[in-house]
C-alpha cells in the first residue's frame, strides 16, 4: 500500500505566491495571492487565490490539501465555477472558526472530516487561521 503524498510545505507554499492557478480541467482561473496557516501549528491550510483579471476580481480561499505545484504554476482540484461561488476572504485578516466552517461547507468538507473536523471543536469566534507571520 502506498502512502498518500505529503501536503505541500510552508516553504513550497511561499514559493507559489504570484503563480498562475489552473482549475481541475486545466483552465487558468487566477493567481496565488498568499495562504493562511493554522493558528495553532502554523501549517498551511488555505491557498488564497485572486480570481479573474483587473476589475472583476474575487479573492477566495481554496483547501490547501487540494492543491499541487506544477511546472507552470499551481493546480487546484476544483472547477472554476466552484471557485467563482466561493466565499470571499480578505488575505490580510485572519479567519474565524465560523468563516472557515462556511468555506469548508462550500467545498463539501463535512464537520467530521478534514479542516472542518479540526476547527469545529474550537470556541465560537476563535481565530483559526491567519496569514503567516514573517
Amino acid at each position: 500500500m502506498t502512502e498518500p503524498p505529503a501536503p505541500p510545505s510552508l516553504e513550497e507554499a511561499t514559493g507559489w505566491i504570484g503563480a498562475e492557478v489552473a482549475d481541475f480541467g486545466g483552465g487558468q482561473v487566477g493567481q496565488v495571492e498568499g495562504f493562511f496557516v493554522d493558528d495553532d501549528d502554523g501549517e498551511p491550510v488555505w491557498l488564497i487565490v485572486r480570481l479573474g483579471r483587473r476589475r472583476n476580481t474575487r479573492v477566495v480561499a481554496v483547501p490547501f490539501a487540494g492543491c499541487a505545484g506544477t511546472p507552470s504554476g499551481v493546480w487546484i482540484a476544483y472547477e472554476g465555477e466552484v471557485l467563482q461561488r466561493a466565499p470571499v476572504v480578505d488575505p490580510a485578516r485572519p479567519l474565524r472558526r465560523e468563516h472557515e466552517l462556511t468555506i469548508c461547507s462550500h467545498f463539501g468538507i463535512g464537520e467530521a472530516v478534514g479542516r472542518a473536523g479540526e476547527v469545529v471543536g474550537r470556541p465560537e469566534g476563535a481565530i483559526t487561521a491567519e496569514p503567516p507571520r514573517h
